[in-house]
């Protein structure tokens, strides 16, 4: 599938009374990008699935993957659910310096200059270039300038275009702008928050025109006209037990904003998982055409793993079977390596117990790929295939399964169980998106 000429169709149709747009799937987690593909096959979509720079990067990342690993890594997801690769678009979502934010500039940059170079000869087609943050030797007291940011951003574009044409690789398309968390979310909880203010008009108009701007003096219009998408603040975010929902009157001088600029552009929504069908519709038709999501696709599928794991003890109460503990497991290894949660979660330790199991934040995904919790799935997965699991249980445990179960639509079977409830938070994607079939 050809990025630019789906997404110049995507950003059409925002033009006309049926606007559409599409879902970002944000994750490395095999089992949630399975569950996507099986979605996009049932609703005859194409699918969109993008790795940050914190996950897949030159070094490897907190995965182990490099651009190519990972482009790898889908495509043999794709294969054994029998989607072809034509449909599968990759994309690297804030590809930038915040991996080594804390070097100096000129290092920073270099290291974010490989980054995007290793995604670009991996294939990866739909390139978002985040410049946003602060880097060694620029005052932390002083908001970044418009121009700055958007010189690295070019000097960061001009690398992908070196590195396509040498190749004789198509030019990516781009996403340009980043006023969100930064990748994994912020790390200060936004509880006293009564809501998140959106970006204003103001504010993405003249960071539109400084990258307008600068982008013309490199000699960069080309890959300019190919930047497919604005990441603004709409409005929307979540917190550890708390979701900020879109309000379109709210937005609505930002999203005035969008349909003045002389560029086919529109905005990407960042931070969007929890939102309801109904906000997530209203996003789409006001152009926010494209829905980042990906702690609530994991934190679905940690759902999905607990109502299993009660099922499985259960069913397996006084068996010789040794039970898979996943939730045991699972809290062992964020306790023996906390630090990728313990910057985000406050209280007393009852307080920090809730939070690492149920949190929306769910810093708990980023243990799932670790061998003891990996293993701990494998045994719950075996233990419930070889017992009948009681639809009655299902009903208990999961509910929204169960109906689909019962109306047969999967098999009651345990990887087509925790497949579909994480499809529920898809198919809330695909209603609101209606992606353009294939």
């Amino acid at each position: 599938m050809n990025a630019q000429t789906y997404f110049r169709a995507l950003i059409d149709s925002q033009k006309s009374n049926e606007p559409w747009g599409i879902a970002s799937v944000c994750s490395a987690h095999p089992l949630v990008i399975k569950a996507a593909m099986v979605e996009a096959i049932a609703h005859d979509a194409p699918i969109l699935i993008e790795a940050t720079a914190n996950q897949v990067n030159q070094h490897g990342g907190y995965t182990g993957m490099v651009p190519s690993d990972f482009r790898d890594f889908v495509y043999t997801i794709a294969e054994d659910c029998s989607i072809s690769r034509e449909r599968v678009l990759l994309g690297g979502d804030h590809l930038g310096p915040h991996p080594w934010r804390n070097e100096p500039a000129d290092y920073a940059m270099t290291k974010a200059s490989e980054l995007v170079e290793s995604y670009v000869l991996a294939g990866f087609s739909k390139i978002h270039l985040d410049t946003s943050m602060h880097l060694g030797g620029d005052n932390p007291d002083v908001p970044l300038d418009d121009e700055v940011i958007a010189k690295r951003s070019a000097a960061l574009c001009a690398v992908a275009e070196q590195t396509a044409a040498s190749r004789g690789l198509s030019g990516p398309v781009y996403v340009v702008g980043s006023e969100v968390p930064p990748p994994g979310g912020p790390t200060t909880t936004e509880e006293e928050e009564n809501e998140i203010r959106p970006t204003s008009a103001d504010a993405f108009l003249s960071a539109y025109r400084a990258y307008q701007n600068v982008f013309a003096q490199a000699g960069l219009q080309d890959a300019f006209m190919r930047t497919i998408a604005f990441v603004v603040q709409p409005g929307v975010e979540f917190a550890g037990d708390v979701v900020f929902d879109y309000n379109r009157e709210n937005a609505s001088a930002l999203c005035a904003a969008l349909k003045t600029v002389d560029s086919p552009i529109v905005f990407e929504g960042h931070s969007t998982d929890y939102q309801t069908i109904k906000a997530l519709t209203e996003m789409v038709h006001d152009g926010i055409g494209i829905l980042k999501v990906g702690p609530g696709l994991t934190f679905a599928l940690r759902e999905g793993l607990f109502a299993l794991e009660a099922i499985e003890r259960e069913l397996l109460k006084g068996s010789e079977a040794p039970l898979s503990k996943f939730s045991k497991t699972l809290e062992r290894v964020m306790l023996k390596d906390d630090k990728d949660w313990r910057n985000y979660y406050k209280g007393d330790e009852h307080s920090l117990y809730l939070q690492r199991r149920y949190s929306y934040y769910d810093r708990a995904r980023y243990y799932m790929g670790k061998p003891e919790v990996q293993e701990s799935v494998e045994i719950l997965l075996k233990n419930l295939e070889k017992v009948n699991i009681r639809e009655d249980m299902i009903s208990q445990y999961l509910p929204l399964v169960y109906c689909k179960i019962r109306a047969g639509e999967i098999e009651n079977t345990p990887e087509a169980i925790l497949l579909a409830h994480v499809r529920h938070t898809l198919n809330v994607y695909h209603l609101a998106s209606k992606p353009r079939p294939v």
